[in-house]
Order: structure tokens, then C-alpha cells, then sequence
């Protein structure tokens, strides 16, 4: 069981980082001859710094476009996967070991992992 959620784990890190490492470089090739220095002066009416897109339908149009800044969110997104996928598996693993206790408390984890994803951002709270 723990050879198999430690390949989940390595395989998620090893994937999100090598995605990242494409887009950035990407992101480099395309703004190389850019001028920085727009970049190292600090504007606080412009927090975030650019134009990002940040649901998953632009991060998808994004994709297909092959934006840079998209390529990115996406190793960030399965990095941010990584360890869900890590308890689900083990939710998994426990039931096919018939240990209840431990189902029970994997699937705890699971709700409030999936709660904070899935819900936050229908809190006005949360919104900004």
C-alpha cells in the first residue's frame, strides 16, 4: 500500500514539475527580449502582475493556445492534485483491506479536502 501511494505522490510532483519547467520555458522563449523593468517596480494597483486566467475554462482555452502562463497553472493544478488523488487512493486501498476504521477517517479527510475545494469559492467570504 505504501509502494503504491508513493508512486502516486512521486509520479504528481515528477509531472506537475516537468509541465511547469515547459511552461516556463516557454514563457521565456516568448518574452526574452522584454523589457524587465516594468517588472522590478513595484505598482500596487496592479497585484496580481498581469493577466492570468483563472478558471478552468481559460486555463483549457488557454491549453489549446498554448499559453505560457496557462501551461503553468495546469503543473500547479496537478501538483495540487497530487495529494487528493493520495487520499482517495488510500480510501480505496483501505476498503479492499476491509480496515473500516481507517475507511471511515480516509473518507473524513476526502469530504473535507473536497469541501474546501469545491465550496470555498461559493463563500462570499472567500471572494474577496
Amino acid at each position: 500500500m505504501n509502494k503504491v501511494l508513493g508512486i502516486v505522490l512521486r509520479t504528481g510532483v515528477v509531472l506537475s514539475g516537468i509541465i511547469i519547467a515547459i511552461g516556463t520555458a516557454m514563457f521565456i522563449a516568448n518574452h526574452s527580449l522584454d523589457d524587465t523593468s516594468a517588472y522590478l517596480t513595484y505598482n500596487p494597483s496592479q497585484i496580481p502582475h498581469g493577466n492570468f486566467p483563472v478558471s478552468p475554462a481559460s486555463i483549457a482555452s488557454g491549453l489549446i493556445s498554448l499559453d505560457p502562463s496557462s501551461i503553468i497553472q495546469l503543473g500547479f493544478l496537478i501538483l495540487l492534485a497530487t495529494p487528493v488523488a493520495r487520499v482517495a487512493l488510500s480510501l480505496f486501498l483501505f476498503a479492499a483491506e476491509r480496515d473500516r476504521m481507517f475507511v471511515y477517517l480516509t473518507a473524513a479527510v476526502l469530504a473535507i479536502l473536497l469541501f474546501s475545494i469545491l465550496a470555498t469559492p461559493l463563500i462570499p467570504l472567500f471572494n474577496g
